[in-house]
């Protein structure tokens, strides 16, 4: 059995390296590609009215926000009527996280587990009503209790941000 030369075993690896690169390179071209939003929209509103017919409460849900909040979650649970949670997930029109929290159930532990555990920071003004800010590491709140029923904005989005989701809520009609 002959011995290869050095430049033969050079030459044998670069060939394979160059194969190797040429099969990469056409499964990159016929894999398909998405050249669109990459986050998964869901219509929440079917969910909202639903849910709305059954809740022990008034439910909330964003009217009029532009095309680029995209909903992304949706969920009710109300299987205990004294502590139904409603929850709306959205990517705004930044890339940030916002959501809708809404229960009737325990205010503080809502606070801490949806708003991350974030430190009650002062009030904001949404349209005329002063709701209570929390910041936290990873999280911004903007948080109202009325009647007995929490409404909760919440993500990494900004204060100003969080308010516009707020300013939205509206009941579901008829």
């Amino acid at each position: 059995m002959a011995q290869k030369s050095g430049r033969q075993t050079v030459r044998d690896m670069v060939l394979s390296l160059g194969a190797c690169g040429l099969v990469v390179g056409a499964l990159f071209l016929v894999a398909p590609h998405s050249e669109g939003d990459p986050v998964r929209r869901v219509a929440y509103e079917p969910s909202f009215r639903q849910a709305a017919r059954y809740a022990p409460y008034q439910l909330l849900a964003p009217q009029g926000l532009e095309q680029r909040w995209r909903a992304t979650s949706v969920d009710y649970q109300g299987q205990d009527p004294n502590a139904t949670k409603w929850h709306i997930g959205f990517i705004n029109p930044n890339d940030k996280y916002a959501a809708l929290e809404q229960s009737n159930g325990f205010t503080d532990e809502l606070v801490r587990d949806k708003g991350k555990r974030g430190e009650l920071v002062g009030n904001r003004d949404v349209s005329g009503e002063q709701w209570k800010a929390y910041e936290g590491p990873k999280y911004r709140s903007l948080v109202r209790v009325h009647e007995g029923v929490t409404t909760m904005v919440t993500g990494n989005a900004t204060f100003e941000d969080l308010t516009v989701l707020a300013v939205s809520l509206r009941p579901a009609s008829g």
